[in-house]
């Protein structure tokens, strides 16, 4: 699975964004798919998971209420919608799929990873 996300870039404190990442290859619909974000000097940090078949998801205690996620399997795309952006948000966002058994909330679950997108929250 190779993946590719986008949709990043600058916007004002409260202002909204959606990610997305397409993913190439077989059976995406099989893959949990999840967003993490590392902001600079920090560590990665997830943010977001999705099940397969898009039924159940799980975020960050930082973001919910106001990131939410989800994909279309017929596109093989999954999404972020990033509302009431706060300047800590400001982070490289990567999107990440895994078809294993594991804790969804840490990285190393995850076994392919997309490029990342920079999203910067001016205040």
């Amino acid at each position: 699975v190779q993946l590719q996300a986008s949709g990043g870039g600058l916007v004002q404190t409260g202002g909204s964004l959606r990610l997305s990442c397409a993913a190439s290859g077989r059976a995406f619909s099989d893959y949990r798919m999840g967003w993490f974000r590392q902001a600079p000097g920090k560590d990665r940090e997830f943010v977001a998971t999705i099940t397969w078949g898009g039924g159940s998801t799980l975020k960050a205690d930082s973001v919910e209420g106001r990131f939410f996620i989800s994909r279309d399997n017929t596109k093989k795309m999954v999404y972020l919608q990033m509302n009431s952006l706060k300047p800590e948000d400001t982070a490289v966002y990567y999107c990440a799929a895994t078809n294993g058994a594991g804790i969804p909330t840490i990285g190393r679950t995850y076994v392919y990873w997309g490029q990342g997108t920079l999203v910067t929250v001016s205040s």
